[in-house]
């Protein structure tokens, strides 16, 4: 049983049909050397789409020297805005919803993609571990160079810019990423950050950077349309404080007065699963934690299984789960889980290898694609239905396919009501109709 996944639920400015979210995924394969999205990705997460469905779309360097390689797709520039254009429009065509992740890379970052230019951080001190060069050697993390404090408030309206950015492209709203080790959270962590300035020492200092970014942003599109990810136990990059409790409990409690739409926390034993397969034993969960701190909409992820999501989201440990790795190799992950089917095993090889193999031709199940079948053509009935001359056809039509669709959810397949198969798009077929029924409407007050 997954009914508790499949309750409606108002999330901001948003009303998703489900609760089963696609998380940020970094994929490596933006054109290069724009930064670009393109018309793969446009098909990749337009076959992730589903109605009422929120995508956060991976995470997007708010600035040239925010990045960490040009094959991620960035949100700076009126080509990635215009490469962006085409994944909102694919997302939309499908009724979903489209968020995009903002990201400062910090520390993490390397030289050779940044002209030469230093990583910059809070303080300058090296991770510990390794990263890529632009030409894909494995190199230890480099020592960068500290902010001066007369620089934060760039980056502060590079981030707010980024956002508008981000909704001029067509995005529903934004998340600012706070976790993983990435710049905002080695300001909030002590272990990168060893500044004297106003923005390091005690943990009111620490979280002033990141508190600073997220309210520029809400500002800048609504803090309605505006969600923050946190990874409060989280250790990827050479993150991690040692009692981060006091430390989050604090910003959590910051950020409930900014109205936010959502808090999306990373489980810690998933920290790190960008780069290899983990399960952290022995930790806490960060939603059960933090439920009782935050006051609004709460997302999770990290290892989740159709079983498990729902049992965190019945207890009302989280309100949504958010789903990674599985999203990649099974592009109907709601539909399998509604239907009980098996997911399809993800190929980790793949992840950053770029082009289409590992990226979009992982299968639908069957059950999937019937249902897809039957509310597209459904859609497009209810639309055609507006011109008189198509009218009693398709009805006849429309009555013979809703019965073969009941006979088909009686042998196992699931269906959506008729008004939400109504409400997939169809997108051709309702341009085209409101196009002619527009123009017969016109004709008949002349």
């Amino acid at each position: 049983m997954t009914a508790a996944l499949f309750q409606p639920l108002r999330i901001g400015a948003w009303s998703l049909a489900h609760r089963v979210v696609m998380a940020p995924l970094t994929r490596m394969r933006a054109t290069v050397p724009s930064s670009a999205p393109n018309a793969l990705n446009a098909e990749y997460y337009g076959q992730r789409a589903t109605l009422g469905g929120l995508i956060i779309c991976e995470a997007s360097p708010i600035s040239a020297t925010a990045s960490l390689s040009p094959r991620v797709p960035g949100i700076f520039s009126a080509e990635q805005i215009a490469g962006w254009k085409l994944i909102t429009d694919a997302i939309h065509a499908k009724g979903g919803i489209a968020v995009l992740q903002l990201w400062h890379i910090g520390r993490v970052a390397h030289s050779s993609n940044r002209g030469g230019v230093l990583p910059v951080a809070p303080s300058a001190i090296a991770a510990i571990g390794n990263t890529m060069t632009a030409s894909g050697e494995t190199v230890p993390f480099e020592t960068p160079r500290a902010l001066e404090t007369s620089e934060l408030a760039g980056i502060v309206a590079d981030y707010a810019q980024a956002a508008r950015n981000a909704v001029a492209a067509g995005f529903d709203g934004v998340e600012v990423h706070g976790a993983n080790g990435y710049l905002l959270e080695e300001f909030l962590q002590s272990r990168s950050n060893a500044r004297t300035d106003g923005y390091g020492g005690s943990i009111e200092n620490r979280a002033r950077f990141p508190l600073e970014v997220t309210r520029a942003v809400a500002d800048a599109i609504g803090a309605e349309r505006t969600g923050i990810r946190l990874s409060p136990h989280g250790r990827a990059n050479d993150s991690g404080e040692d009692d981060p409790m006091p430390l989050y409990s604090h910003v959590v409690e910051r950020l409930n007065g900014l109205g936010l739409a959502y808090l999306h926390l990373v489980e810690p034993r998933a920290s790190g699963a960008g780069q290899r397969e983990v399960d952290h034993q022995d930790v806490p969960s960060a939603a059960v934690l933090f439920r009782p701190l935050w006051k609004g909409t709460l997302m999770t992820a990290g290892n989740f299984k159709a079983d498990t999501a729902e049992a965190m989201v019945a207890a009302g440990h989280a309100d949504a789960i958010a789903f990674g790795r599985y999203f990649i190799s099974n592009p109907d992950l709601p539909a399998r889980i509604r239907s009980g089917a098996a997911f399809t095993p993800y190929n980790r090889a793949t992840f950053y290898s770029g082009g289409p193999v590992g990226y979009t031709d992982y299968a639908a199940h069957a059950a999937s694609l019937s249902l897809a079948r039957r509310q597209s053509f459904l859609l497009s009935a209810f639309w055609c239905l507006r011109l008189p001359r198509w009218r009693t056809p398709l009805c006849v039509m429309a009555a013979k396919f809703w019965s073969i669709s009941s006979r088909s959810t009686a042998r196992g397949v699931r269906s959506l009501s008729p008004a939400r198969a109504f409400l997939q798009p169809s997108t051709a077929c309702m341009v085209r109709v409101s196009r002619r029924s527009s123009a017969a409407r016109k004709a008949a007050h002349r």
